[in-house]
């Protein structure tokens, strides 16, 4: 009988350890120190289920006890919501008893047509083997639950918790009249049962991954939403400034020619100094940026001023003309992101690194566009964001990526030691 009872301290320490892997996937914030909220839960549960084990006979009752311990530590050591908290004890419950215990003794009473049953010390129990070979398949299942979940972030909603739970109930019914059998009523079949409980689990299983995808694709909807609201917030910001430069502009150049009255008229020392100091203050209007496209002009001078303010060197060379073909919001979706990283970049150097390089030409049949920046040296190469609000940041490269494929072009992106390159090439019609 001692290799029975080893068995049993065995199979608790699987099913302890099943408990700890669903939290560490579900649940991120702890209520205490991060080593007490993660080991108080599994080292309860292993510590209960000895208890029923070896000292105190509750038959098949035990499974709600169980599945009250998987809920109350949850919820206790986490910072959860009650659904999720389900969730958990759900999953875990379902990996421990029946799920495992169901497809392994289906299996096993396949292979030993029905045999299933020895006699140890006058009692009636399931071979050695097949306990061995439930335990091997409950690890199993952990690692492929463990490889599917570990990087669960997903906020499932009570609603689609709540059709999940109604499947797990059905599993535990079945499954509580299984183990009932044999605890309770030490009936040797209940193969009928197991397998019903295997099919269970698996509708249980399917369930939760239709809502974990209807999870995903609501959050989804949500990130699409906000970058078509944040594309056209930007895309409203560059035609008005478009209006304000056409303003600017007119008034420019009628300055101009009141300075030059101004000259002619009083030809004096002070005169001559104030008209100086006045075309020193709008000659940055002398540097406009002339592309062949009044939105990219807008664009890039818009974006030349914020880098001159962050004492970035930035330099366009950009001829657009002839590229009719796209669209104000994706010029502004590939010009503004692209540069926007390259500025973000560039206020991690030293002031005399700072530099940001910006080609655009038609080359025959191809737009090619060339964003360049220097960067430190050690960073590596991503597509994503480096700010802590992933969820509202990391849209630019992407949203590049889709406003080039659009027009049936491609990005890619190489970085050497101390620069970091944005090449895109786009068709022309």
């Amino acid at each position: 009988m001692w290799l029975y009872d080893l068995l049993d301290i065995v199979a608790t320490i699987t099913e302890a350890a099943i408990f700890y892997v669903m939290t560490l996937c579900f649940c991120k914030i702890c209520r205490f120190q991060k080593v007490i909220s993660r080991i108080i839960p599994p080292v309860v549960y292993a510590m209960a289920v000895i208890v029923m084990t070896f000292f105190v006979d509750m038959g098949a009752h035990r499974l709600f006890v169980l599945l009250a311990l998987l809920l109350g530590l949850t919820l206790l050591c986490y910072e959860v919501s009650f659904h999720r908290a389900l969730i958990v004890a759900e999953l875990s419950y379902l990996l421990i008893i029946p799920f495992t215990e169901s497809v392994g003794l289906s299996i096993m009473d396949f292979v030993y047509h029905g045999d299933i049953m020895t006699q140890v010390d006058g009692t009636a129990i399931i071979k050695w083997q097949i306990y061995v070979f439930i335990m091997l398949l409950r690890l199993l299942f952990l690692m492929v639950t463990y490889r599917l979940l570990k990087n669960f972030k997903y906020d499932i909603q009570a609603k689609d918790a709540a059709i999940v739970s109604i499947s797990f109930l059905l599993v535990f019914c079945v499954s509580f009249a299984s183990t009932y059998g044999y605890l309770n009523l030490r009936t040797a079949d209940t193969s009928l049962l197991d397998l019903i409980t295997s099919v269970l689990c698996v509708v249980f299983i399917v369930q939760f991954l239709y809502s974990r995808n209807v999870s995903y694709l609501r959050e989804q909807g949500q990130r699409d939403k906000m970058q078509i609201a944040q594309l056209q917030q930007q895309f409203a910001y560059y035609q008005e400034k478009m209006k304000d430069e056409e303003r600017i502009r007119s008034i420019y150049h009628d300055l101009k020619n009141h300075l030059l009255v101004m000259e002619s008229s009083q030809n004096t020392k002070e005169t001559r100094r104030m008209a100086e100091t006045l075309r020193s203050q709008i000659a940055a209007y002398e540097d406009y940026v002339h592309t062949g496209n009044e939105f990219l002009d807008i664009i890039l001078k818009d974006k030349a001023a914020k880098a001159h303010e962050k004492q970035i060197d930035f330099s366009a060379m950009v001829d657009f003309h002839g590229i009719g073909f796209m669209e104000p919001l994706d010029i502004s979706t590939i010009f503004g992101n692209a540069i926007d990283n390259a500025i973000e970049a560039s206020e991690n150097l030293p002031e005399s690194k700072r530099l940001i390089t910006v080609k655009a030409e038609r080359v025959r049949d191809m737009l090619l566009i060339t964003i360049e920046n220097n960067m430190s040296p050690g960073n590596h190469l991503t597509e994503g964001t480096t700010k802590k609000d992933c969820f509202v940041h990391g849209f630019g490269i992407p949203n590049i990526k889709r406003a080039v494929e659009k027009y049936g072009g491609q990005c890619s992106f190489q970085q050497e030691e101390r620069t970091y390159r944005l090449n895109i090439l786009i068709p022309c019609p």
